[in-house]
């Protein structure tokens, strides 16, 4: 089956509204240009370098204007939209960031938490601590469409093989990635990682991007991408905000997959550990 993909590459700030009608404008653009799914990245709708203000300007995910905004254009352009995320409040005092799959009749048919947290120190000092902040989630996510068995991540994620291991195994075809990579980390891994994805599953990876200056001093690289299941990058967003098409054949995932069996070829297996060498 033959699927237009538009990933919308967005170059959010703190202001909500400003944000969502950003993105509605593209997303106007790409259903004008024949696009059937379309796909918004990572923080859609608010992104700032203080996480004081992530914080503060998460949404209870019934009022999300957002959320409500593209339900209703996916239900009147009758498209497939995914929310690559919001930041939305949870039942404790950390937020989710919450990517959403909405249907073609607006109605929302699936919800992924990012699964895995950005803790660390950097090399400069800085110490980043996104589980203080965002609640991990706990559940990969597969959502059945009527052209397409996607697989639902979001950036960090991107770092860890085994989820898209296990999103391949029960049956994605096409895996979304929407991100908001550092533009320092994206230069050196982004395009990399994303063609290894593919490749390693025999898949299509689609991942939306955020783009340039946000508030705060923070900068992220942009180059939203769609890669075939051969990893040959078919569509490259580039730096700026834009719509970044991608025409795929979901046919060519089984004859990827039937040329190269990988799947099928697993094999569970433990980490021997040698005997410690003593001299005589």
């Amino acid at each position: 089956m033959s699927l237009r993909i538009a990933c919308l590459q967005l170059n959010p700030g703190d202001d909500i509204q400003k944000n969502v009608e950003a993105a509605l404008a593209l997303a106007r653009e790409a259903c004008d240009n024949g696009a059937q799914l379309l796909l918004l990245p990572e923080f859609s709708f608010v992104l700032h370098a203080s996480g004081r203000v992530m914080r503060e300007t998460a949404v209870d995910e019934p009022g999300h204007p957002g959320l409500a905004a593209f339900r209703k254009l996916s239900m009147t352009r009758g498209v497939w939209t995914l929310i690559g995320s919001a930041t939305v409040k949870t039942s404790d005092e950390r937020i989710a960031n919450r990517a959403y799959l909405i249907d073609s009749v607006g109605e929302i048919v699936a919800s992924y938490d990012k699964i895995h947290m950005f803790d660390a120190t950097l090399p400069s000092g800085r110490t980043i601590r996104e589980s203080a902040m965002y609640r991990p989630g706990e559940q990969a996510v597969i959502a059945h469409t009527p052209f397409a068995t996607i697989g639902i991540t979001i950036c960090y994620d991107l770092r860890f093989p085994q989820l898209y291991r296990s999103l391949a195994h029960s049956g994605a075809d096409l895996i979304v990635v929407p991100s908001a990579f550092t533009h320092a980390t994206g230069k050196m891994h982004w395009h990399t990682l994303l063609r290894a994805r593919a490749i390693e599953n025999g898949c299509f990876i689609a991942a939306p991007a955020t783009c340039g200056m946000h508030p705060g001093g923070h900068q992220t690289f942009g180059h939203s991408l769609v890669v075939d299941p051969s990893g040959t990058v078919i569509a490259d967003g580039g730096d700026e905000p834009t719509v970044c098409y991608g025409d795929i054949d979901l046919e060519e995932v089984k004859r990827v997959r039937e040329r190269m069996p990988t799947l099928s070829h697993d094999r569970p297996f433990t980490a021997a550990h040698s005997k410690q060498h003593i001299e005589d």
